[in-house]
C-alpha cells in the first residue's frame, strides 16, 4: 500500500492537482529522454493517415508479470504480455464467435464428445522450427501433469484422451460432454515441445524468455523497469503493423498518469477521477488523447478466508455484506462509473440472474446477525466473543480503487464495532506470499472472467490447493454438483437455469461481497490510428494488430526506462 503518500488526490482542490500535475510534468520533461523534441502545438493528431508499418508504442502496466507462461502464472499481467506472443488453437474475433487461430478447420463428432482439430500449414515458432500437432499435445499434457499446480488443470483434465494422429491434426475426446469445450481451445497456449520437453515448467527459464508464434516476441526484460516485444517475423497469422510494443512497470497509477502527460506513453487504464475529470478539463490532453469506456466482463469482489475464524460463520458473512454501502463505494471511488451487481457475471447477459438483488446497506440488520452470532461489545465499542476482539486485516494489491474501496469499508465496519487494519502488497508479493499460501483473512480483489459461464475452477471445493483459484476456501456440495452438471449441459436454455441456481445458492452464503462491475477506462494517443470505435463486443484491444502509428506521429528519440 503507497500508504505514506501525500493526501488522496481525491480530496486535493482540482484546481491544485492540475498545479501539482503540470509542475511534475515540465520536470518529467527534463528528466525522461522521450519527450517530444518538436513543439507540441506543432503536431496536428486529428489528421489521418493510411495504414503503414513501423514505429513504437509504449503502454503502463501496474505489476509485473511473475512470468510468461500464462498456464501456470494466472495472472492478469501475465496474460496481457503473452497474448501477443503465444496462440491457442481457436480464438474469438470482434464479435465474439469463435474462429480459427492455429486451427484451420475442426469437426465436433455426433455425440458431441470428440474434436478433431486440423491446423494451418507450414506454421512455425519464432525460431523457425515446424510447430505441429505434437506441440499441442505436449501442451496438453503439461497442463494437466498434477506437477504443474496450474489452475486451469480441470477443463482439460476432463480429455479422456489426445492424441496428434499426424503433424496437422489433433484429436481430443471426452469422457462425457463438456459444454465449455471449443471455449477451453481458444484459451490454452500453446508451448513448443522442442524447447520445453524434460523441463519442469514450474521453474523454466523459457517463462521469461519465451519462444512463441504470434505476432511479437520477447527482445528484452528489464525486471522491474519494462519489457520490449519486437515483431515476429514468423508469425503465423502474418505481420502486425507496429513494430514494437514496450510495456513500462509503473505500480502507481498516478505516476503513469504523468507519463502520458509528458508523452511518454501512449495508453494506460484510467481511473474514474482522470477519465471524468481531469482529461476533460485540459485542453491540451484532449487535444492528444482519445478515451474509451467499455463495460468489462469482470468485477471487484471482498473476500473472505473461510478456513479462518469467524468467517466460517455466515451470520458473518452476511453481517459484514449488510454493513458495506456498495454505492458509496461506486459514487466515491468509481465517481459512479460502476454497477452494483448481485452475481459473477456481467451485467445484462443471459447468465445474470435479473431476479437477485445485492445486499442492502442495512447496518442494524448487520448488528443483529453479529449479536445472532455471538458478538457483544466491550468498553472500546469493539465487537468481542469469547473475550476475543472481532479485528481482522484486509490485504490487496497496489490499486488505488481497492485501496479507496478499502478505507471506505473500514470506516462502515468501524461503525459496527469491527476493528479493521488494511494493507496494500506489491503484486507479485501479494500472490506469492499470501493468495497462494492462505495466509490471509480478508483480500479485495477483482475477477476476470471468460465467456462461457462455467466458473468450476474459481467455486469448486476440489479447486483449491496453491495456485489454485478457490483460494478463499468455499465449500459447497450443492454448488459443486451445479458446477459439474453446468459443464455437462448443452441445451442453453438448461445451463442458464442451472447457472441461476448456482448464483442463487451464492449469493445466499455470501463467501464474498460483491463491491461493483466496473468500466474498462483507457486513454490512447491519438497517434495510435487503427483503433475500431465504437468498440466492439470482444473489446478495444481484440485487433490491436493493426494499429499504427503514422511516420509524422513518431517519436524523434525514445526512452522506455
Amino acid at each position: 500500500m503507497n500508504i505514506n503518500t501525500p493526501a488522496s488526490i481525491a480530496n486535493t482542490p482540482l484546481i491544485d492537482i492540475f498545479k501539482f500535475i503540470t509542475t511534475l510534468s515540465i520536470l518529467s520533461c527534463f528528466t525522461f529522454a522521450s519527450c517530444s523534441q518538436q513543439p507540441e502545438a506543432s503536431i496536428d493528431y486529428n489528421k489521418s493517415y493510411p495504414s503503414q508499418d513501423g514505429g513504437t508504442m509504449i503502454s503502463a502496466m501496474t505489476g509485473e508479470p511473475s512470468g510468461l507462461i500464462f498456464m501456470v502464472a494466472g495472472e492478469s499481467a501475465s496474460a496481457a504480455i503473452a497474448s501477443n506472443i503465444f496462440n491457442s488453437l481457436l480464438k474469438y474475433n470482434g464479435n465474439l464467435d469463435i474462429e480459427g487461430d492455429l486451427a484451420e478447420s475442426w469437426q465436433i463428432s455426433d455425440d458431441q464428445k470428440t474434436i478433431t482439430f486440423k491446423l494451418k500449414p507450414n506454421l512455425l515458432w519464432a525460431d523457425g522450427k515446424p510447430l505441429t500437432s505434437a506441440d499441442v499435445l505436449f501442451t496438453w499434457k503439461t497442463v494437466t501433469d498434477e506437477n504443474t499446480r496450474s489452475p486451469y488443470a480441470s477443463d482439460y483434465q476432463l480429455v479422456s484422451n489426445a492424441e496428434a494422429t499426424d503433424a496437422l491434426t489433433f484429436k481430443v475426446t471426452y469422457g462425457q460432454v463438456y459444454a465449455p469445450a471449443l471455449d477451453s481451445w481458444a484459451s490454452l497456449h500453446i508451448l513448443p515441445k522442442h524447447l520445453l520437453a524434460g523441463q519442469d515448467i514450474r521453474t523454466t527459464s523459457f517463462a521469461r524468455k519465451p519462444v512463441g508464434s504470434n505476432y511479437y516476441q520477447l527482445s528484452q526484460w528489464n525486471h522491474g523497469e519494462n519489457l520490449k516485444l519486437t515483431r515476429n517475423p514468423n508469425s503465423v497469422l502474418g505481420q502486425a503493423a507496429i513494430d514494437q510494443l514496450v510495456t513500462r512497470i509503473i505500480p502507481d497509477n498516478s505516476a503513469q498518469f504523468l507519463e502520458l502527460m509528458a508523452d511518454n506513453i501512449d495508453s494506460m487504464g484510467l481511473d474514474p477521477i482522470k477519465y471524468s475529470r481531469i482529461i476533460p478539463a485540459r485542453p491540451e490532453l484532449k487535444k492528444n488523447l482519445n478515451l474509451y469506456k467499455e463495460l468489462g466482463n469482470s468485477y471487484t469482489y471482498l473476500g473472505f478466508n473461510l478456513k479462518h475464524k469467524p468467517f466460517d460463520d455466515i451470520r458473518v458473512r452476511k453481517a459484514i455484506n449488510y454493513a458495506i454501502d456498495k454505492q458509496e463505494i461506486i459514487d466515491g471511488v468509481y465517481l459512479g462509473l460502476g454497477i452494483n451487481i448481485s452475481s459473477p457475471y456481467k451485467p445484462g447477459t443471459r447468465w445474470s440472474n435479473p431476479t437477485l438483488k445485492p445486499y442492502s446497506y442495512d447496518p442494524e440488520k448487520s448488528r443483529a446477525l453479529l449479536k445472532e452470532a455471538g458478538f457483544t461489545k466491550n468498553a472500546n465499542g469493539i465487537l468481542e466473543r469469547d473475550g476475543k476482539p472481532f479485528a481482522f486485516e484486509i490485504i490487496t494489491n497496489q490499486n488505488k480503487e481497492r485501496e479507496k474501496s478499502a478505507v471506505i469499508i473500514q470506516r462502515r465496519l468501524k461503525e459496527i464495532g469491527i476493528d479493521v487494519k488494511i494493507r496494500a502488497i506489491e503484486w507479485a508479493s501479494f500472490i506469492s506470499r499470501f493468495i497462494n499460501t492462505g495466509d490471509f483473512d480478508v483480500v479485495i480483489l477483482g475477477w476476470g472472467l471468460g465467456l462461457d459461464p462455467d466458473q468450476y475452477n474459481i467455486w469448486h471445493s476440489s479447486q483449491q490447493a496453491p495456485g489454485q483459484f478457490n483460494f478463499i476456501g468455499y465449500n459447497n456440495p450443492t454448488v459443486d454438483k451445479l458446477l459439474e452438471q453446468g459443464r455437462s449441459e448443452l441445451n442453453p436454455d438448461k445451463r442458464q437455469e442451472i447457472y441461476h441456481t448456482f448464483t442463487e445458492q451464492l449469493l445466499a452464503d455470501s463467501p464474498i461481497v460483491y463491491l461493483s462491475a466496473g468500466y474498462g477506462l483507457t486513454a490512447i494517443h491519438k497517434r495510435i490510428e487503427g483503433i475500431v470505435n465504437p468498440i466492439p463486443p470482444a473489446g478495444i484491444g481484440y485487433d490491436s494488430h493493426k494499429w499504427y502509428i503514422p511516420k509524422p506521429y513518431r517519436r524523434n528519440q525514445i526512452s522506455a526506462n
